[in-house]
């Protein structure tokens, strides 16, 4: 079976898994964005909307800054090890885990990424 996968522009953007029909992507909680921008931007990706234009707000589905505290290291600094949030954002169910980890599930209607593998290379 052929995978089909789609990266998006951005540097370890969202990337479509199409055996389980969601797009997904890593957050590094040392990297340069918060939590909360690389979902606006996997979303807005994902979605092909342009949220400089104020098309999408995250408060609109979940509050930005608790969702960064709630996977922000625990008082004594360790790293969180457990635990998600789900929220719909853009008709998209958004699964965000401690590790890092975001899984974005699109509408059933939504357009798919028709690129492969292959064809990126």
């Amino acid at each position: 079976m052929q995978t089909e996968t789609y990266t998006s522009n951005e540097q370890h953007g969202p990337q479509y898994d199409q055996s389980n029909d969601r797009y997904t992507f890593q957050y590094d909680a040392d990297g340069s964005a918060t939590l909360p921008t690389r979902i606006v931007h996997a979303l807005a990706a994902v979605a092909d909307i342009d949220v400089s234009q104020g098309e999408f707000s995250l408060y609109d589905s979940i509050d930005p800054d608790a969702l960064e505290r709630i996977f922000s290291p625990k008082a004594d600094g360790s790293k969180r090890s457990s635990g998600h949030v789900a929220f719909t954002a853009l008709e998209h169910e958004v699964y965000v885990y401690a590790d890092g980890t975001v899984f974005i599930y699109p509408p059933v209607d939504a357009p798919r990424p028709t690129r492969t593998i292959e064809q990126e290379h």
